[in-house]
């Protein structure tokens, strides 16, 4: 499905598939074939298994617009126990990461895909203590995966845009770019999402879409996910902010709560169609 030049996806793990067959089946269901792929049941897998998942994903049709991958040990509770546990911040954790992460990027090459995602954890502010320690970390991670040729998106959220924006330009690596999500600014309380898409601007190489209501404690209380089109994302202006930017690449529907999972799908395909 296309709208207005844009590719119409759907993330893998929205779904709650079984296996890739059922993946596809609920894919197709939707009227879509685009798909932002969750790479880490099909790492954790035997090899005969994962070898027949692939083929399952080809022969269906399906399209890839992205990997993704999370980390073992991350704590979604509350904010502040995923700024705690979240990404490469951890001492202890950062190593095994860095490897899970080039890992994913040798299978997301393998799989033909041109990039993928993953929250690289709570960014410190320029000048803080450990801002310098974060921006050699992820600099390793890029310099590992750059000669696969497989980009590494960074998902908002966490930081404001102008945060992200300033660790961007200090890693100095042409393969890290973002993910945006609007919904995550407002969950976390990190700032205005229309306005962050300007700030980010060129740096935005895949989109989801996904909304939100912020909460009465920001950045201290998560806030409130809901379907697209019915919080405080504004799709007219959020996709208009998209065009203006120059961003011309695939919406990929996530939603992460509720059991009427396809229903809100649903509802943000046709909330696209009509900012539009």
């Amino acid at each position: 499905m296309q709208i207005q030049g844009h590719d119409i996806g759907v993330c893998s793990w929205s779904l709650k598939p079984r296996d890739m067959r059922d993946l596809a089946t609920k894919v197709k269901g939707l009227g879509l074939e685009h798909v932002q792929l969750d790479l880490s049941p099909l790492m954790a897998a035997d090899e005969v298994t994962r070898n027949e998942e692939i083929r399952v994903v080809r022969d269906s049709g399906l399209k890839v617009t992205a990997g993704m991958i999370g980390f073992p040990g991350e704590d979604y509770t509350t904010i502040a126990t995923i700024k705690k546990t979240g990404g490469f911040v951890s001492d202890s954790e950062y190593e095994k990461r860095r490897d899970i992460t080039i890992a994913a990027a040798k299978f997301a090459a393998e799989l033909g895909l041109p990039s993928f995602s993953l929250h690289a954890g709570f960014i410190p502010t320029s000048g803080a203590a450990d801002y310098d320690k974060a921006v050699k970390r992820l600099g390793e991670v890029a310099d590992q995966v750059a000669p696969l040729n497989v980009r590494l998106l960074m998902e908002t959220g966490q930081e404001t845009a102008n945060e992200l924006l300033q660790f961007i330009n200090d890693l100095t690596r042409k393969n890290i770019h973002v993910n945006f999500d609007p919904a995550n600014m407002i969950l976390y309380g990190a700032g205005d999402p229309i306005d962050a898409v300007r700030i980010l601007g060129r740096h935005i190489r895949h989109v989801h879409i996904k909304d939100a209501i912020m909460s009465d404690q920001p950045q201290i209380k998560w806030g409130t996910e809901v379907p697209f089109g019915t919080g405080q994302v504004r799709p007219r202006k959020f996709i208009d902010a998209l065009h203006a930017v120059g961003y011309a690449g695939p919406l990929v529907i996530e939603r992460e709560i509720g059991e009427g999972r396809s229903r809100d799908i649903q509802t943000a395909i046709e909330a696209i169609r009509q900012a539009v």
